[in-house]
Parts: C-alpha cells; sequence; structure tokens
C-alpha cells in the first residue's frame, strides 16, 4: 500500500510540474521553449530576472581560433575598409598567423548580456534575452559590435553565436544549445532557415534559401581543466545537414558558466573553437 501511495504521489508531483511548464512556457517560431508573453510585468521580469547564467550585468571573455584543412591555426585581422553607399564604412577581414598578430588582431570576443528588449523598435514581441557581441582588438579597441539574443529557462539554453565578419560562417553550424534534463543520452532535434546571404566564396555559396537540420545529443558528464578552473561540463555533440553540406559543433556546457568551450567543424572542413577565458 505504502508504495501504490509513494507512486501516486510521484505522479501526481511530476504531472503538476509538467502543467506549470506548460502554463509558464510556450515555443518560439524555431521551436525553442521561451517565456510566455505577460503583458502585466516588464520585459526585463519575463525574459532576464531567471537568468543564472547568461543574466544581465555579466561579462564572457573568449578566446579563439580558427584552423584551415592542414592544421594551420589562425586569428582574424580588420582588413581594408569598404565604402557602403549608406556613406559609412565596413571593414572585410584577413587571417593572420597566431605568431604575427599585431594591434588590428581581434585577439578576444565579449559577450555581454543587456537589459530591456534590443530589437523594441522593430520587433516588440521578441522573447530573448539581448546579448552583445564585442571583437576587441589587441590595441585595446573593440572592432565592432553585435547585438542578438539567447535564450536561457529551466527547459533550455541556446545562444546565437558570433556572426560578424568571418565569423558568419558559424551560422551553417549547428548553434550552441542544451534541453533539460542534463543527462547522458538526452536527444533533441531543431531546424533553421538560412538564406543565402550568409554564403561567401571563401568558404561556400549557393542560391536561395536552405533549411539545416540538427541533431544533438548529451554524450557526456565530466570534469574538465579550464581558466576558470576545473568544471563540470555536459558535452553535447551535434550535426546539421543541408542540401549544401553537414557541419558539426561540440560544446561543453557548464550549468554556472554556460558554454565554456565550442569546437566548431565547419561547412568547408575546417575549424573554429572558442573558449571561456574569465567571466567578471
Amino acid at each position: 500500500m505504502k508504495i501504490i501511495q509513494l507512486l501516486t504521489f510521484l505522479i501526481i508531483n511530476i504531472s503538476c510540474s509538467a502543467q506549470k511548464n506548460l502554463e509558464k512556457y510556450t515555443s518560439d517560431e524555431d521551436g525553442i521553449a521561451v517565456e510566455k508573453t505577460d503583458n502585466t510585468k516588464q520585459y526585463d521580469e519575463v525574459y532576464n530576472a531567471n537568468n543564472i547564467i547568461y543574466a544581465v550585468g555579466r561579462k564572457f571573455t573568449y578566446s579563439y581560433f580558427y584552423q584551415n584543412t592542414k592544421g594551420e591555426k589562425f586569428l582574424i585581422k580588420r582588413g581594408k575598409g569598404i565604402l557602403q553607399p549608406e556613406g559609412y564604412t565596413i571593414y572585410d577581414w584577413e587571417f593572420v598567423d597566431i605568431e604575427n598578430q599585431d594591434n588590428e588582431t581581434v585577439s578576444r570576443i565579449i559577450l555581454k548580456p543587456s537589459s530591456g528588449n534590443p530589437f523594441e523598435g522593430n520587433d516588440s514581441d521578441y522573447k530573448q534575452t539581448g546579448i552583445d557581441y564585442e571583437y576587441v582588438l589587441n590595441n585595446g579597441k573593440n572592432h565592432l559590435k553585435q547585438t542578438t539574443g539567447a535564450i536561457e529557462n529551466k527547459m533550455n539554453v541556446w545562444i546565437h553565436p558570433p556572426r560578424s565578419n568571418f565569423f558568419k560562417i558559424l551560422e551553417l553550424n549547428p548553434f550552441p544549445y542544451i534541453v533539460a534534463p542534463y543527462k547522458i543520452g538526452t536527444k533533441w532535434k531543431w531546424k533553421l532557415e538560412i538564406g543565402d546571404h550568409w554564403s561567401d566564396k571563401r568558404w561556400l555559396e549557393w542560391k536561395g534559401g536552405i533549411e539545416n537540420v540538427y541533431d544533438y545529443e548529451i554524450k557526456e558528464n565530466k570534469i574538465i581543466s579550464t581558466k576558470l578552473g576545473n568544471l563540470e561540463c555536459y558535452i553535447v555533440q551535434a550535426t546539421a545537414k543541408s542540401r549544401i553540406g553537414e557541419t558539426e559543433l561540440i560544446s561543453y556546457f557548464n550549468p554556472k558558466f554556460g558554454f565554456v568551450k565550442l569546437e566548431y567543424k565547419n561547412i568547408d572542413g575546417t575549424k573554429t573553437v572558442l573558449v571561456l577565458e574569465n567571466v567578471e
């Protein structure tokens, strides 16, 4: 009798918990779990206040490198300026050997969560935490800043990767993404439409839209050595497939610091690696 009562109690609790999640969360247009809109609360109360990792005011500093198909490693340097019809200048990019970097080499990438809806003027129904990526040169100046979004809640954690200049190549890879429950063997799928404005002759050109279909799985849970100390991480392996080819991502996720290492295999067989160095 006690066993039956215990099982009944557990079933009721699980059912209530699932019902609460259904009441609190919904799926966005891309199928990711997000908080439901609540017009009685401020934007930050709904989408930002419950963030543990990507909380407003934190600063995540990443190192990175690019590795070609020969195994040679490079950083990115600000290239020549290109004057736009609107009158402003954008800068191209160049590869520079890690040993030969100069003041105009991008040495680190900084992620900063921000308050409010970063796209209020264009998308009042935006349901993500705003994040800024700052691309910092060796001389300490910001090469550029990119505003995008992240999603963090009890159901999942998902972030846009850096996608400016050379880093546009990461649009074709699986995005950093983990779904609860955080345990070995958890699997999920996702898909995303990608336009041909992301194509580039330096990795791959195509015409028309593509659909990336993603498969994710938590493969391991282990302690890894980082600049932040020895951290327990869930290792997520992911693939993205479309009519133009296949890409991969191995991500290392820590519940306190988020995605502490991202190992991308790009559409052209090259690699891009980001490593979290510091959190303030």
